[in-house]
Protein backbone atom coordinates (compact mmCIF):
# COMPACT_ATOMS: atom_id res chain seq x y z
CA UNK A 1 0.00 0.00 0.00
CA UNK A 2 1.50 3.79 -0.60
CA UNK A 3 2.29 5.84 2.09
CA UNK A 4 -0.70 7.18 3.76
CA UNK A 5 -0.85 10.95 4.63
CA UNK A 6 -2.84 12.76 7.35
CA UNK A 7 -5.89 14.70 6.52
CA UNK A 8 -7.37 16.76 9.55
CA UNK A 9 -11.26 17.04 9.84
CA UNK A 10 -13.46 18.02 12.26
CA UNK A 11 -13.94 14.44 13.25
CA UNK A 12 -10.05 13.87 13.92
CA UNK A 13 -7.52 13.25 11.19
CA UNK A 14 -8.57 11.13 8.50
CA UNK A 15 -5.35 8.93 6.46
CA UNK A 16 -5.54 8.46 2.74
CA UNK A 17 -3.21 6.40 0.31
CA UNK A 18 -2.88 7.75 -3.09
CA UNK A 19 -1.96 5.54 -5.81
CA UNK A 20 -0.96 8.06 -8.55
CA UNK A 21 -0.94 7.55 -12.19
CA UNK A 22 1.94 8.79 -13.94
CA UNK A 23 -0.50 10.30 -16.24
CA UNK A 24 -4.07 10.80 -14.72
CA UNK A 25 -6.90 11.82 -16.55
CA UNK A 26 -9.26 10.42 -13.50
CA UNK A 27 -9.43 10.58 -9.85
CA UNK A 28 -11.34 7.57 -8.26
CA UNK A 29 -11.34 8.16 -4.20
CA UNK A 30 -12.83 4.99 -2.66
CA UNK A 31 -14.12 4.46 0.98
CA UNK A 32 -14.63 1.47 2.98
CA UNK A 33 -17.06 -1.21 4.73
CA UNK A 34 -18.46 0.31 8.28
CA UNK A 35 -15.64 -1.42 9.35
CA UNK A 36 -13.25 1.42 7.89
CA UNK A 37 -10.47 -0.86 7.01
CA UNK A 38 -9.09 -0.88 3.42
CA UNK A 39 -7.48 -4.00 3.01
CA UNK A 40 -10.75 -5.61 1.28
CA UNK A 41 -9.42 -7.04 -2.17
CA UNK A 42 -11.56 -5.21 -4.08
CA UNK A 43 -10.05 -2.02 -2.65
CA UNK A 44 -7.04 -3.66 -2.83
CA UNK A 45 -6.89 -4.42 -6.94
CA UNK A 46 -8.19 -1.63 -8.19
CA UNK A 47 -5.49 0.76 -5.91
CA UNK A 48 -3.44 -1.75 -7.56
CA UNK A 49 -4.38 -1.86 -11.20
CA UNK A 50 -5.88 1.32 -12.28
CA UNK A 51 -2.84 3.51 -11.73
CA UNK A 52 -1.58 1.92 -14.91
CA UNK A 53 -4.66 2.88 -16.85
CA UNK A 54 -4.34 6.58 -15.90
CA UNK A 55 -6.71 6.72 -13.20
CA UNK A 56 -5.03 7.80 -9.63
CA UNK A 57 -6.81 5.89 -6.74
CA UNK A 58 -7.40 7.46 -3.68
CA UNK A 59 -8.08 4.64 -0.43
CA UNK A 60 -9.52 6.98 2.18
CA UNK A 61 -9.38 5.57 6.04
CA UNK A 62 -11.91 7.55 7.90
CA UNK A 63 -11.16 9.27 11.31
CA UNK A 64 -12.75 6.90 13.52
CA UNK A 65 -10.74 4.17 12.01
CA UNK A 66 -7.55 6.46 12.31
CA UNK A 67 -8.32 6.60 16.24
CA UNK A 68 -9.04 3.08 16.64
CA UNK A 69 -12.70 2.84 16.73
CA UNK A 70 -14.43 -0.37 15.36
CA UNK A 71 -17.21 1.55 13.79
CA UNK A 72 -18.34 5.05 12.53
CA UNK A 73 -20.19 7.07 15.08
CA UNK A 74 -23.15 7.50 12.82
CA UNK A 75 -23.58 6.87 8.73
CA UNK A 76 -23.26 10.52 8.01
CA UNK A 77 -20.25 10.88 9.71
CA UNK A 78 -18.45 9.27 6.19
CA UNK A 79 -20.19 11.68 4.00
CA UNK A 80 -18.76 14.60 6.21
CA UNK A 81 -15.52 13.11 6.12
CA UNK A 82 -15.48 12.61 2.71
CA UNK A 83 -16.63 16.55 2.18
CA UNK A 84 -13.30 17.91 4.20
CA UNK A 85 -10.66 15.19 2.82
CA UNK A 86 -11.48 15.96 -0.80
CA UNK A 87 -10.68 19.84 -1.31
CA UNK A 88 -7.34 18.98 0.64
CA UNK A 89 -6.42 16.54 -2.21
CA UNK A 90 -6.30 19.38 -4.77
CA UNK A 91 -7.61 16.69 -7.51
CA UNK A 92 -6.50 18.43 -10.65
CA UNK A 93 -8.70 16.00 -13.03
CA UNK A 94 -12.73 14.72 -12.91
CA UNK A 95 -13.87 12.89 -9.83
CA UNK A 96 -15.26 9.71 -9.33
CA UNK A 97 -16.28 8.57 -5.39
CA UNK A 98 -16.98 5.32 -4.67
CA UNK A 99 -16.07 3.06 -1.97
CA UNK A 100 -17.77 -0.76 -0.87
CA UNK A 101 -21.07 -1.08 1.37
CA UNK A 102 -21.09 1.62 3.66
CA UNK A 103 -18.94 3.64 1.66
CA UNK A 104 -20.91 3.14 -1.50
CA UNK A 105 -23.94 4.30 0.35
CA UNK A 106 -21.70 7.47 1.51
CA UNK A 107 -20.46 8.19 -2.14
CA UNK A 108 -23.82 8.00 -3.58
CA UNK A 109 -25.00 10.63 -0.77
CA UNK A 110 -22.46 12.49 -1.34
CA UNK A 111 -21.58 12.53 -4.98
CA UNK A 112 -23.41 16.09 -6.20
CA UNK A 113 -21.91 17.80 -3.04
CA UNK A 114 -18.08 16.90 -3.99
CA UNK A 115 -18.63 17.39 -7.41
CA UNK A 116 -17.94 14.24 -8.69
CA UNK A 117 -18.75 12.90 -11.90
CA UNK A 118 -19.55 9.65 -11.48
CA UNK A 119 -20.22 6.97 -8.61
CA UNK A 120 -18.56 3.36 -8.12
CA UNK A 121 -21.03 1.16 -5.75
CA UNK A 122 -18.89 -1.90 -4.95
CA UNK A 123 -21.21 -4.45 -2.62
CA UNK A 124 -24.23 -2.11 -2.18
CA UNK A 125 -25.97 -2.79 0.59
CA UNK A 126 -29.65 -2.35 -0.90
CA UNK A 127 -30.69 -3.48 2.82
CA UNK A 128 -30.09 -4.87 6.01
CA UNK A 129 -29.63 -9.08 5.76
CA UNK A 130 -33.27 -10.67 6.12
CA UNK A 131 -34.87 -6.89 5.85
CA UNK A 132 -36.10 -6.43 2.51
CA UNK A 133 -38.49 -4.09 3.51
CA UNK A 134 -36.35 -1.86 4.89
CA UNK A 135 -34.71 -0.63 1.71
CA UNK A 136 -31.72 1.86 0.93
CA UNK A 137 -32.53 1.97 -3.02
CA UNK A 138 -33.43 6.13 -2.48
CA UNK A 139 -29.69 6.92 -2.06
CA UNK A 140 -28.93 4.96 -4.84
CA UNK A 141 -30.79 6.20 -6.72
CA UNK A 142 -30.58 9.81 -5.72
CA UNK A 143 -26.74 10.16 -6.40
CA UNK A 144 -27.46 12.45 -9.51
CA UNK A 145 -24.13 11.19 -11.87
CA UNK A 146 -23.25 8.36 -13.42
CA UNK A 147 -23.26 5.08 -11.34
CA UNK A 148 -21.68 1.53 -11.10
CA UNK A 149 -23.03 -1.07 -9.36
CA UNK A 150 -20.81 -4.13 -8.90
CA UNK A 151 -22.90 -6.69 -6.80
CA UNK A 152 -22.36 -10.30 -5.57
CA UNK A 153 -25.07 -12.97 -7.15
CA UNK A 154 -25.35 -13.98 -3.24
CA UNK A 155 -24.99 -10.84 -1.43
CA UNK A 156 -27.26 -10.98 1.90
CA UNK A 157 -27.62 -7.21 1.57
CA UNK A 158 -29.14 -7.63 -1.72
CA UNK A 159 -28.53 -9.70 -4.85
CA UNK A 160 -28.69 -7.88 -8.20
CA UNK A 161 -32.27 -9.56 -8.44
CA UNK A 162 -33.75 -7.09 -5.94
CA UNK A 163 -32.53 -4.00 -7.53
CA UNK A 164 -35.31 -1.63 -8.45
CA UNK A 165 -35.84 -0.52 -12.40
CA UNK A 166 -32.23 1.44 -12.52
CA UNK A 167 -32.35 4.58 -14.80
CA UNK A 168 -29.81 4.29 -17.89
CA UNK A 169 -27.17 6.14 -16.06
CA UNK A 170 -27.10 3.49 -13.37
CA UNK A 171 -25.10 0.11 -14.82
CA UNK A 172 -26.20 -2.80 -12.36
CA UNK A 173 -23.00 -5.81 -12.86
CA UNK A 174 -23.87 -8.70 -11.62
CA UNK A 175 -20.79 -11.10 -9.91
CA UNK A 176 -21.56 -14.72 -11.01
CA UNK A 177 -21.64 -16.98 -7.16
CA UNK A 178 -19.27 -13.86 -5.00
CA UNK A 179 -21.08 -12.85 -1.70
CA UNK A 180 -21.02 -9.38 0.01
CA UNK A 181 -17.30 -9.79 0.62
CA UNK A 182 -17.00 -9.69 -3.12
CA UNK A 183 -14.03 -11.87 -3.09
CA UNK A 184 -13.74 -12.30 -7.18
CA UNK A 185 -11.29 -8.79 -7.16
CA UNK A 186 -10.83 -9.72 -11.48
CA UNK A 187 -14.34 -9.83 -12.04
CA UNK A 188 -14.92 -6.41 -10.04
CA UNK A 189 -11.61 -4.88 -11.61
CA UNK A 190 -12.65 -6.13 -15.28
CA UNK A 191 -16.50 -4.25 -14.41
CA UNK A 192 -14.86 -1.13 -13.25
CA UNK A 193 -12.33 -0.85 -16.26
CA UNK A 194 -15.15 -1.77 -18.86
CA UNK A 195 -17.04 1.35 -17.13
CA UNK A 196 -14.79 3.97 -16.57
CA UNK A 197 -14.40 5.02 -20.12
CA UNK A 198 -17.89 5.44 -20.38
CA UNK A 199 -17.92 8.47 -18.15
CA UNK A 200 -18.96 11.84 -19.53
CA UNK A 201 -15.91 13.58 -18.09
Amino acid sequence: MAEGRLLPTAQGDARVYVHAADRPHLTLVLQPGASGKLDAADLQTLAAHLPGQGVTVVLLEPPFAVAGKRLAPRPVALDEALAEVVPQLAIGTPLVVGGRSAGARSSCRSALAVGAVGCLCLAFPLHPPGKPEKSRQAELLGAGVPTLVVQGERDAFGGPGEFPPLPATTELVAVPGATHSLARPEAVLLAVTSWLPGINT
